[in-house]
């Protein structure tokens, strides 16, 4: 491996000329530079300046290595530099349903970055059994999930109204069966609108799966059918609350974390005044 000391003296001489100016430049004695020019021809085994050119100049193999020698000190001084910046060296892995992902949410987590520069924010949206499960297998700090009633270690929980919708070009009553969009299987809002058609004893079929939240919404203003989804979710959206069925019962979303002090505490405190903005409840703990 190439000394890279050796090879930012090979360099300094190069672009000073000679010996004399690059020694003043690298503060160093011309006998010092002298023999580390030395070392680092011993080690490639070729001679790397031509010493009776005025001013001195590469060789045909000093002029090879030169362009190497340049980007080995370039990685070099990044990764000094990299290395000497602490920011984004401590990771904080948060998981959250999509709709959760909101342009407030975001600043939030903005803001949080700019505050603690050190921290980096590793942010993934889902389904909410999907993010339950990576958490309780360890690979969230936090987490958000959408469930019917909170388990006993959620930080905080917050009601978050439900309602069926359809778009706002759709006729008042829908054929039978009536065709539903849905997330895919694993989705809760998909397994809740089952239910609850079939304890209305009607029929039904699925006619669109979305998976994402967006491609659900779009479906649903284009008319393809009716859904279940956050009140919160349609806001701005070409859809209004459809009558087909009645009220549903609020859907818990439910903070959990693995360390309750420190910055993951702060982020959990932050995160839950967002969701209690979003309901427009105070939380439970």
């Amino acid at each position: 491996m190439l000394d890279p000391r050796l090879l930012r003296s090979f360099i300094s001489i190069v672009e000073a000329g000679g010996f004399t100016k690059a020694a003043e430049r690298l503060h160093m004695t011309q006998s010092t530079l002298s023999q580390q020019l030395a070392r680092l021809e011993e080690a490639v085994g070729q001679t790397l300046l031509d010493r009776d050119a005025r001013p001195i100049r590469p060789s045909a193999a000093g002029e090879r290595l030169l362009g190497y020698a340049r980007r080995i000190m370039t990685l070099q001084n990044e990764a000094t530099a990299a290395l000497g910046n602490p920011a984004g060296t401590s990771p904080i892995h948060i998981g959250l349903p999509e709709d959760v992902f909101s342009r407030p949410m975001a600043r939030l987590f903005g803001e949080f970055a700019k505050r603690h520069p050190e921290i980096r924010l590793d942010v993934s949206a889902g389904l909410s059994r999907d993010l339950t499960r990576r958490y309780r297998g360890g690979e969230f700090d936090i987490v958000v999930v959408k469930e019917p009633t909170p388990s006993n270690d959620c930080r905080a929980s917050f009601p978050e109204a439900i309602g069926w919708f359809e778009s706002r070009d759709a006729l008042e009553d829908w054929p039978d069966p009536i065709p539903l969009v849905t997330f895919p299987p694993g989705g809760l809002y998909r397994e809740t609108m089952f239910e609850r058609i079939e304890r209305e004893r009607r029929h039904w079929y699925v006619a669109f799966s979305g998976s994402s939240l967006n491609n659900v919404l779009v479906a649903v203003e284009g008319g393809l059918g009716i859904t279940l989804l956050p009140v919160a979710a349609t806001l701005g959206r070409h859809v209004r609350s459809s009558t087909q069925f009645g009220d549903e019962t609020p859907i818990m979303a439910s903070i959990y974390a693995w360390e309750s002090t420190g910055l993951i505490a702060e982020l959990v405190q932050q995160i839950g005044a967002a969701l209690s903005d979003r309901s427009g409840r105070p939380g439970k703990s």
